[in-house]
């Protein structure tokens, strides 16, 4: 299966499974913005100008985990 399919094919994805993804892609998310901050600290780049650069990768993890969310969810209730 490829990488493609395997995000987009939800047959027997359960809550369990779309909750070890949510914790993996946080904790990702949480990793991604303290080690840019550690490095942009050291190489002295301003914050602004990390944040211009982060935001926009920032913004697609807060997506995918809200999706994420949602499918959940669905299948929370749907069970």
């Amino acid at each position: 299966m490829d990488e493609t399919s395997e995000f987009t094919t939800t047959d027997n994805v359960t809550a369990e499974d779309l909750a070890e993804v949510i914790a993996e892609l946080e904790q990702y998310r949480e990793r991604l913005v303290k080690e840019t901050t550690e490095t942009a600290k050291r190489a002295k780049v301003m914050r602004v100008s990390l944040m211009g650069q982060l935001e926009p990768e920032l913004a697609k993890i807060d997506s995918a985990l809200q999706e994420l969310r949602n499918q959940q969810a669905n299948l929370m209730v749907s069970n």
